[in-house]
């Protein structure tokens, strides 16, 4: 089935070491035992004469300009970083600030290790296309040493007909700056009744926040806490809990002359320090116009949590965390639209079924209706989705992937109501697209994994990772796709409602 449906393009997007940003590298705090020694070397930068400083900041930003977009700034942002290290008694130049940022700074390869599970979306610019044609934005998840996960992108041109472009990605990386965020109440209030936090401090908090805050009101609320409240056993740690969770919410923005290719989301806060993995997104669209949203995993080193990405323009980002019961675990992914005035979303709760679930008023995802098991025998390890419904005029298409013998990877189809998404109608009996047979091809054999396609003309436009190492295509005919989709097996206990 798997020959006859899916169609793979002959195009590849491999993993490009080249392509490299530049971090604050503190020495001595990435060996196993930690010994800051950053004192020590700025005395010795401070030692050098002015002539051979200014020969060697000479020297560094032109064997490494031409690969980032103003490494001036990025030294000097990263000498303010540690310039608490500097002596009082000395007063460095500014071309010495300079060296000393270089010497903090070092080049990280976002995808050194890997490129894979992409989405696809419709590109907010549509411009200077051919009849037939849709330019597209394709996420990807960039993995570089130590196995550290960003947020990436591509451009493509779909059609005419089978036909598919991508723009080469050349430039200099730009990861995204922070700006003002509007937090909102109603969502501190969620992380904190996902929590179990309701004490006298928390509410108080709650009452003095209006509706959108910025950092200064939330800080002044928190400086306002009366006494009497403060000297409780735990304020102090209810206050460090209420500065986490707001601060899991942030903002981000990329130059206005950036390219969608060369914008890196790379992580900004403690819960995803150790990566952000696998973004679903898709084009929302409601009432008030068409959005962006995307959700993603956020890891630590040990835990993970669910984020959202909000985005008009794919340019100005605004991230916050997700709560409630349907927001467990990995692989949530939104319906495109909301449905009976209800915004739902595809998750995998348990950790091996595809459920349904919705956001209530209190901004909690519930728990979720089970729609789809392990149940075949290329599925039984566990079952998710490869990204967010796709609205066909037979019912929401839903790609799914399944694991079997050996961790092999598989992906999958079913068809909700449109109406009633809780109703599995149809489903694939077999695989749709599985891994090349023959020999692992590097880094995690035996994957085939997609985070979100779409429609475009006849045909449904499939990205995947293979291998957890490169980003592969492939077009299916719609319509024989539905064709080949038969009602849920008797007895499947997939079905709800």
């Amino acid at each position: 089935m798997a020959v006859t449906l899916a169609v793979r393009q002959d195009l590849t997007l491999h993993p490009d070491p080249a392509r490299v940003i530049v971090k604050l590298f503190v020495p001595g705090e990435d060996a196993a035992l930690v010994r800051n020694r950053a004192h020590a070397l700025i005395d010795r930068i401070a030692e050098l004469d002015e002539s051979e400083t200014a020969h060697l900041l000479h020297e560094t930003l032109d064997r490494f300009n031409g690969r980032h977009r103003d490494l001036v700034r990025i030294f000097r942002h990263h000498h303010d970083l540690v310039r608490h290290r500097i002596a009082r008694t000395r007063e460095l130049s500014p071309t010495a600030r300079l060296l000393v940022g270089a010497y903090f700074s070092h080049e990280y390869a976002v995808e050194a290790a890997a490129l894979c599970n992409p989405s696809m979306v419709a590109h907010p610019d549509q411009a200077a296309l051919a009849p037939g044609q849709l330019r597209v934005a394709v996420s990807l998840r960039q993995i570089g040493e130590g196995h550290l996960s960003s947020i990436g992108f591509a451009n493509a041109v779909l059609g005419p007909d089978d036909r598919l472009a991508v723009t080469r990605r050349t430039g200099p990386l730009v990861t995204g700056q922070r700006t003002a965020v509007a937090h909102r109440r109603d969502l501190l209030a969620a992380g904190l009744t996902e929590a179990g936090m309701d004490d006298e401090v928390s509410a108080t908090v709650l009452d003095c926040l209006p509706e959108r805050y910025d950092e200064a009101t939330f800080e002044r609320v928190l400086a306002g806490l009366p006494p009497d409240l403060l000297s409780r056993t735990t304020a102090p740690g209810t206050i460090e809990q209420l500065r986490r969770m707001n601060g899991a919410s942030y903002a981000t923005a990329f130059p206005l002359d950036s390219l969608l290719h060369e914008r890196v989301l790379w992580p900004a806060t403690p819960a995803e320090s150790n990566g952000m993995e696998d973004a679903r997104f898709v084009r929302f669209v409601d009432d008030t116009g068409p959005m962006y949203r995307a959700t993603y995993t956020a890891y630590d080193g040990r835990s993970i949590a669910a984020r959202m990405l909000t985005s008009g323009d794919l340019r100005r980002f605004q991230i916050s965390p997700m709560h409630g019961p349907g927001a467990r675990n990995k692989g949530i992914a939104l319906f495109p639209r909301p449905v009976d005035g209800r915004h739902l979303a595809l998750c995998r709760s348990d950790g091996e079924t595809i459920g349904l679930t919705y956001l209530d008023g209190d901004n909690q995802w519930q728990p979720p209706v089970p729609l789809h098991g392990p149940r075949r025998s290329w599925e039984l390890i566990q079952v998710g989705n490869c990204g967010s419904p796709i609205e066909t005029h037979a019912g929401w298409l839903v790609l799914t992937h399944g694991v079997g013998p050996m961790r092999r990877y598989a992906i999958g189809a079913l068809l909700l109501d449109l109406r009633h998404p809780e109703r599995v109608i149809a489903e694939l009996p077999g695989a749709l697209l599985t891994p090349r047979g023959g020999r692992p091809r590097r880094y995690v054999p035996n994957v085939i994994y997609s985070c979100g396609g779409l429609i475009h003309g006849d045909l449904l436009w499939l990205p995947y990772g293979a291998s957890d190492a490169r980003v592969g295509f492939a077009t299916v005919d719609l319509a024989a796709l539905l064709d080949a989709m038969t009602e849920p097996s008797p007895g499947a206990g997939h079905l709800a409602g």
